[in-house]
């Protein structure tokens, strides 16, 4: 069987294909503008709540399409003017950072969320104010958290870490504070 293509049926196929990728990128043009704004706004609040105050957003940087624009992230915090995260002082990136991080999980939030050492590099004042943002958002997801900080710790539920007992030989343990609790009272 020979198949015959014309240059008519060729065009029109080319041309049916850049519709439809027209298309494709109209709509993740409004699909990455509508997430943009939502991050944003979270964002914006959730920094504002770590920094008791302060402002942040992110900033769209110059481009003609949508699709290739790159992201800035802008920071307040209370008391300093407004400039480049890259500005910010060691814990201010990091409370910054986390800001962003919790504003894209309130967008899409999970069931449940792993943090390796996100607190290590925050002062005491700071790892409050983060504890507190995890005991808001422990309602609706789980927070499993790689932490040495123990202010941290003790907003957990269960406590699972590794002691040495004796020299060479480490032994897991697990606590669960509510048991442990009515055992102390």
């Amino acid at each position: 069987m020979k198949i015959v293509i014309n240059d008519e049926d060729l065009q029109k196929a080319v041309d049916d294909l850049k519709e439809t990728i027209k298309d494709i990128n109209n709509e993740s043009r409004r699909r990455f503008r509508e997430m943009f704004d939502r991050v944003n706004e979270n964002f914006m609040n959730v920094f504002s709540s770590l920094f008791e105050g302060g402002e942040a957003k992110l900033v769209l940087t110059e481009s003609e399409d949508l699709l290739n624009a790159g992201v800035d992230i802008v920071a307040q915090p209370p008391g300093k003017k407004l400039q480049n995260i890259n500005l910010l002082s060691g814990g201010e990136k990091a409370l910054t950072a986390i800001s962003l991080i919790f504003a894209i999980f309130l967008v899409k939030p999970s069931p449940f969320c792993l943090l390796d050492e996100v607190d290590a590099p925050l002062d005491d004042v700071n790892v409050v104010r983060f504890n507190n943002l995890i005991t808001g958002l422990s309602y609706d997801s789980q927070f499993i958290i790689i932490t040495h900080n123990k202010k941290t710790m003790e907003i957990g539920d269960l406590l699972y870490g590794v002691t040495m007992e004796e020299p060479g030989i480490s032994k897991t343990v697990s606590v669960e504070f509510k048991e442990a609790e009515s055992l102390i009272a």
